[in-house]
């Protein structure tokens, strides 16, 4: 069960990272959706580096886990793999004023937590 729910946890994060990223900045700036400025240039750019640092940490954690999977249950990494989902919910929160980012970082999070609950136990 850990080993679906931490492909699971990091594969949801980059499904949303490039759904993110083709429905917030590819589709609105090739249907002309927002008028060029700096705010504009500033929503592209909080987009496209939201989304490019959730493909990029989903898909090193994914190969990670395909490579060696014992390695994301220590400590270091865990606690990294946790700092991620909570800088991505603070940023949803803080940044984005629609709901979608923010469910599928809490998704994210609740999957990483249950993958992190099921790992098997250290061996002495």
């Amino acid at each position: 069960m850990h080993t679906y729910l931490t492909y699971g946890a990091f594969g949801w994060l980059v499904f949303t990272g490039v759904a993110h990223f083709v429905i917030d900045v590819v589709s609105q700036y090739l249907r002309g959706k927002r008028p060029p400025g700096v705010e504009t240039t500033l929503y592209y750019g909080l987009n496209s580096a939201f989304a490019l640092g959730q493909v990029l940490f989903g898909l090193i954690c994914v190969w990670i886990a395909w490579r060696q999977p014992g390695l994301l249950t220590e400590r270091p990494v865990v606690a990294l793999c946790l700092a991620g989902a909570v800088a991505w919910l603070t940023i949803t929160f803080a940044f984005m004023g629609y709901w979608e980012p923010k469910v599928n970082a809490g998704i994210f999070a609740a999957l990483l937590i249950a993958a992190l609950l099921t790992a098997p136990a250290a061996s002495p």
